[in-house]
């Protein structure tokens, strides 16, 4: 398999630590954005598969995740996006570049899409974070910052969720003790991906993005508002994989690897045309 090799690059709010797979060829380099509040790690095995595939891919971790530096108060997707623009220029990719975002990193994709047209080729979404006002009232409670305890329950709470969401499916339970600490590196900051995706536009500026997007919608917590995105993209389409949740990147990475490059490769005239759905993400 091949070797994900790790850099640091200079950002706005500091250093940014990215994992880079593959060589820079004939196809655009794919950038990742991961979810909050984990890190590039998650595309660890996907960018191994996809660079196998022949395709440079590159995951960035988000400014105050994973090793990434912070910035000095909480951001917002806008200030995620530039951060992210920086990285690829320090990078020396003039582009065109093809984005995908998991989650929060969704938002930052398409913020930069709408953003940048003369830099991003097409885009893939790992769901689409769509919420009525209703939703992100529920949600900005649930998320809220709290307090570590001297007994580690919220340690506790947060494994638990984390076993709900991504066991099975590929993935055993060492696989998910490996996975786990990632969401933990942010310390304090867990709560400013979620804080910046839920003050967001409620439209993600999908209605902005002109270039070509595929949303996984995947059986995560996410799906129906990932639904809700066709109405929204100018070229885009959903496809529904609900063989597919958190930690498919980790469990089926290959087959992952197939169907983003399956639209990735895909003539202009048709983006859509060519995607190959694998079984498992059918069961």
């Amino acid at each position: 398999m091949t070797t994900v090799r790790r850099a640091y690059v200079d950002g706005p709010f500091g250093q940014m630590h990215v994992r880079v797979a593959g060589e820079q060829g004939g196809h655009p380099p794919l950038i990742c954005f991961h979810m909050s509040p984990m890190s590039g790690r998650i595309y660890q095995r996907f960018l191994a598969a996809l660079a196998e595939q022949g395709r440079m891919a590159i995951a960035i971790d988000t400014p105050g995740f994973g090793m990434s530096d912070a910035p000095p108060s909480p951001p917002g997707i806008a200030d995620y996006s530039r951060a992210m623009q920086a990285a690829i220029d320090a990078l020396g990719l003039a582009g065109p570049v093809d984005l995908m975002g998991y989650h929060t990193g969704s938002m930052i994709a398409a913020d930069l899409a709408a953003d940048r047209p003369d830099l991003v080729r097409r885009l893939v979404c790992v769901s689409a974070p769509i919420f009525t006002a209703e939703e992100l009232a529920e949600l900005r409670l649930l998320y809220a910052p709290h307090m570590p305890t001297a007994d580690g329950a919220h340690l506790l709470k947060r494994w638990q969720g984390f076993v709900h969401w991504n066991l099975g499916r590929g993935l055993t339970i060492e696989d998910l003790n490996d996975m786990f600490p990632e969401g933990l590196l942010a310390g304090n900051r867990e709560w400013w991906g979620h804080n910046a995706a839920f003050s967001y536009m409620p439209d993600m500026r999908l209605t902005e993005v002109t270039q070509p997007v595929l949303v996984l919608s995947t059986n995560d917590d996410l799906q129906e508002q990932s639904r809700r995105a066709p109405a929204l993209m100018r070229h885009g389409r959903v496809v529904e994989l609900p063989g597919w949740g958190h930690g498919f990147l980790d469990g089926f990475p290959a087959d992952a690897a197939d169907l983003v490059r399956s639209f990735l490769d895909a003539p202009d005239g048709d983006p859509f045309g060519a995607i190959r759905i694998p079984q498992s993400a059918r069961q």
